[in-house]
C-alpha cells in the first residue's frame, strides 16, 4: 500500500471529520445517545485502522467505514 499524500494537519482534520459524521450518523439514524455513539466509535478496532493514515481509510465514507462496525 502506498502512502497518503496529505500532511499529518489535513490527516488529523479528515479524521475528525469522518469521526464527527460517524457519531452523527449513529445518533440520528440509529438511535445510539451521544455517549453510547462516542464509546462505540472511539472503543472500536475501526477506529484504530481510521487512525492509521496507512491505511487510508480516512479517504472513505463514514457510511462505509460503519459498515465494519
Amino acid at each position: 500500500m502506498t502512502k497518503p499524500n496529505v500532511t499529518i494537519q489535513e490527516f488529523k482534520h479528515l479524521k475528525e471529520q469522518v469521526t464527527a459524521r460517524m457519531i452523527q450518523i449513529l445518533t440520528e439514524e440509529q438511535n445510539y445517545s451521544l455517549e453510547e455513539a462516542i464509546d462505540r466509535i472511539y472503543t472500536s478496532s475501526i477506529y484504530k485502522k481510521l487512525s492509521d493514515p496507512n491505511t487510508g481509510l480516512f479517504f472513505q465514507s463514514p457510511r462505509y467505514i460503519l459498515s465494519y462496525l
